[in-house]
């Protein structure tokens, strides 16, 4: 039935995204485009932020670290919030923050994906 509507022989193939099991300090620097230091004092500043280090100390951030990373980088950047307010939303009503972020995450993910379909027409 759908053929009849789209041709899927010429639709492109989009391979699913692999996630990592585990980043490296300069790849969640470069992920929010900031300095390693300024990931460092997150980490300092913010208990929800555990990386694992090996013996030589070097960071490796979980995916789940990075998702924290990016509710406090959405609060503090986009939102205008200071670290200490940040601290008592997450510390009072961290489920509540994590839904919000995750409904502004998708709708910037549909907008992305509308943009690639219109540049596609």
């Amino acid at each position: 039935m759908f053929s009849r509507y789209f041709n899927f022989s010429t639709m492109p193939y989009k391979e699913k995204k692999v996630e990592k099991l585990y980043y490296s300090i300069g790849e969640v620097a470069d992920l929010f485009n900031v300095n390693t230091s300024l990931i460092r004092y997150w980490e300092k500043e913010f208990d929800i932020i555990k990386p694992k280090k090996n013996k030589k100390g070097n960071r490796f951030f979980t995916q789940k670290d990075v998702d924290n990373f990016h509710i406090i980088f959405y609060l503090v950047k986009e939102r205008g919030m200071t670290l200490k307010g940040v601290k008592k939303k997450l510390r009072e009503n961290k489920e509540d923050t994590n839904n919000n972020f995750e409904v502004v995450k998708s709708l910037k993910e549909i907008r992305e994906l509308l943009i690639e379909i219109k540049e596609d027409i």
